[in-house]
């Protein structure tokens, strides 16, 4: 690399030059034997060795963390507390993680050997099931939208071919249809309203005949402020579904098809719209909930998550694996994601190992407080404190402050329930969009309203109902807001005035 840094087109030694595509040789890195067939970071692997190191990356991320308590090594001595549940959305991630996860702990007549018997004996660890049954999970979007593809048929044909798996099918509008949600839940159903226009969020309660879940999902996209927040919104409502019918079918474990590209993705994604309070989630987390007294944890894992979008394109080229794809769905190359994703996928084309610089990083983050309780929504840590923050350094226009109570309490407003994020992608406004009166309440999502209520409950038990709850590090503090006059406002500015 020329040292010089004038003018190339006078000079031509000031044109530095490319890096290498690899960095020493056209040699396999591994075996030291075969050419190289494909590079990866720089790094060259052959076709016999790439598998190897697949599979090597996968059960290092899942591995230790499919038994109950963490501390055994060896892969003989693996056995989960429950089932499997894979979520598969038919693109390339979700392939790439079933095949290999079939390959490495669902042995089938690949692992007998010539005489019928298993190979290494039958108690080899080879033979045994770390999972007594597994399914997969697809979540069909397409009514969410006009004019959208059903793709439930396809994604079950190449489901079928994996003979260890049952195929489970949900769609978008689940989310607010009483019939899926007394099944999972063993409970009846009741429905919640929110006044869109509003950024305290006015809770009501919808008619019990007002049960179309087509029509309440298609009303709760429309009414969503941003281009960012539909994809964010589709996104959370599919994970609830997907993290309930894991906890339903018994389910200690749910995979997801999350690459170390995507990974990237999401995480700068969440930043971006606010969730740097729950960033270590997009990574790994646990989920528990009750169902009718008992308790249930379902440990969410991504074992892609040390793996390139490359090299999940490699392995399903050289496997023939089947990648159905998805439909994109309107308005989403104006949001955050879309554009995030463009900036980290030419990043990776160019400077491959920055991507992981990223997934890196934000595995080193941790919130600075406890969490204080989950949010009705998206059901993730909740931050305490958020709101008053929020309304301290919020600009608001004139017609809003007055439209919104001084101090919501829980008993009205949705607001004391929501994190950041997702209060952020309810209200949230751009500068060409502006608030649109609604004559009819928006429909939320049928797992908010046992949230609600329980947490009703317990601030009526513990006598928190009138106050709000303190701010992080100030326990004996209670906050309250209030208008000032003018002549309040300027005596609290006065230092900070010049003559």
């Amino acid at each position: 690399m020329s040292e010089s840094c004038g003018n190339p087109s006078l000079q031509t030694d000031a044109l530095m030059d490319r890096r290498p595509k690899f960095d020493r040789t056209k040699v396999c890195i591994k075996c030291k034997i075969n050419s190289g067939n494909v590079v990866i970071r720089h790094a060259v692997y052959c076709k016999e060795c790439f598998p190897s190191m697949l599979i090597t990356k996968v059960k290092r991320s899942l591995d230790p963390y499919i038994n109950a308590t963490a501390d055994v090594p060896r892969r003989k001595a693996l056995k989960a507390s429950g089932n499997l549940l894979i979520g598969f959305s038919g693109g390339l991630g979700s392939t790439v993680v079933l095949d290999l996860v079939s390959r490495i702990y669902f042995p089938d007549s690949e692992s007998l050997i010539g005489d019928g018997k298993p190979r290494g004996g039958k108690s080899h660890p080879r033979n045994k099931l770390v999972w007594d049954k597994a399914a997969v999970c697809y979540v069909e979007i397409c009514n969410a939208f006009p004019g959208m593809k059903d793709r439930t048929d396809e994604i079950r044909e190449v489901v079928q071919t994996y003979r260890s798996f049952e195929f489970i099918q949900l769609r978008l509008e689940d989310a607010f249809d009483k019939s899926w949600w007394d099944r999972v839940n063993g409970s009846p159903a009741g429905s919640l309203g929110i006044d869109p226009t509003n950024e305290a969020l006015l809770m009501s309660e919808l008619a019990s005949e007002e049960s179309d879940p087509i029509q309440r999902l298609r009303s709760y996209i429309a009414a969503l402020p941003t281009p960012t927040a539909i994809p964010s919104a589709i996104h959370t409502l599919t994970r609830l579904l997907l993290l309930h019918t894991a906890r339903v079918s018994g389910s200690s474990h749910l995979l997801l098809g999350t690459n170390l590209t995507s990974l990237s993705i999401s995480l700068i994604s969440s930043i971006s719209q606010g969730g740097g309070f729950t960033v270590r989630e997009e990574s790994f987390e646990e989920w528990t909930s009750d169902r009718q007294g008992e308790t249930a944890t379902v440990r969410v894992n991504r074992p892609l998550q040390d793996i390139t979008l490359k090299e999940c394109a490699v392995w399903a080229w050289w496997n023939n694996l089947r990648v159905v794809g998805r439909d994109k769905f309107p308005g989403g190359k104006q949001g955050i994601g879309a554009l995030t994703r463009n900036f980290i996928v030419g990043l990776e084309h160019d400077y491959p190992s920055t991507v992981s610089a990223i997934a890196r990083t934000c595995s080193k983050l941790a919130p600075k407080f406890v969490a204080d309780g989950t949010c009705a929504l998206c059901q993730r840590p909740l931050q305490r404190g958020v709101q008053e923050w929020k309304a301290r350094i919020s600009i608001r226009s004139k017609a809003e402050d007055e439209g919104s109570p001084a101090n919501p309490t829980p008993e009205s407003s949705l607001t004391p329930y929501l994190c950041y994020a997702c209060h952020t992608t309810l209200t949230s406004r751009t500068s060409r969009s502006a608030p649109t009166s609604s004559s009819s309440p928006l429909p939320l999502p049928l797992w908010v309203y046992p949230h609600v209520r329980q947490s009703k409950e317990k601030h009526q038990s513990d006598g928190l109902s009138e106050a709000r709850p303190p701010l992080p590090g100030n326990d004996s503090e209670v906050w309250e807001r209030r208008k000032m006059n003018s002549e309040e406002m300027k005596s609290s500015i006065s230092d900070f005035l010049l003559e």
